[in-house]
């Protein structure tokens, strides 16, 4: 029972959506917060800080869980209500999402759909990866620009990052060599790898999921229902 509170904690949507969370993040102080009674500034290349593993070591953790019978049937359940009722007013909207990867991208409800699908994988940071080097893109400012750098690569991209994304060594090492003179186009190739590994492994997961294919059947019938009172 604890196992399964845990996860269903986990796995509570957010009320603000993925961009506007990064947004959030963005604008705040984004410093790591140091453990009570340490002082100063880590050392580069040191180890990930103690919250760090702890978030890493309970994500293994709750992905063992959730090949338990009893707790993944609670998992997918609750899914499946939370994104039934949160767009059943997108019908259009949710079957175009089938159409492309793209098609997805560009809807704010659909990548909430996916980022919350993508929660119950506990693979989320793909896609969060993926909205930071979007924000980034637009940034005009020289010194931020270097500064949200630093941030997401440490964040996302390092090895033994809090959020590591699966990107392979080369391309981490290409991007690690951008920061020194960091540019718009700096993530681009990180972007793109985890952008084909979405697309290619998550997306088509994400189609054939209870939680997809009931939107998709409230969204048919409701159209049915439109058509049949006009």
């Amino acid at each position: 029972m604890e196992a399964a509170a845990c996860l269903e904690k986990v796995l509570r949507p957010s009320r603000a959506s993925p961009e506007q969370v990064w947004q959030v993040k963005e604008s705040s102080d984004l410093d790591p917060v140091k453990p009570r009674g340490h002082q100063g500034h880590s050392s580069p290349g040191a180890q990930p800080t103690l919250p760090a593993k702890r978030a890493k070591d309970l994500k293994t953790r709750l992905g063992i869980l959730l090949h338990k019978p009893e707790l993944g049937h609670r998992i997918r359940t609750s899914s499946k209500l939370q994104l039934g009722s949160r767009w059943r007013d997108s019908s259009h909207e949710v079957l175009e999402w089938r159409e492309s990867f793209d098609q997805l991208l560009k809807s704010k409800s659909g990548v909430t759909a996916f980022h919350t699908f993508l929660k119950t994988e506990f693979s989320e940071e793909n896609l969060d990866f993926w909205l930071a080097c979007e924000d980034f893109k637009k940034t005009r400012s020289k010194t931020k620009l270097a500064s949200k750098a630093n941030r997401i690569f440490e964040e996302f991209v390092q090895s033994e990052a809090p959020r590591e994304v699966n990107i392979d060594h080369e391309t981490r090492e290409i991007t690690r060599k951008n920061l020194s003179g960091a540019t718009s186009t700096c993530f681009n190739e990180a972007q793109a790898k985890t952008r084909t590994l979405m697309e290619k492994d998550s997306y088509p997961r994400f189609l054939k999921s209870a939680s997809y294919q009931d939107m998709t059947k409230q969204a048919t019938s409701r159209g049915i229902s439109k058509r049949s009172h006009t």
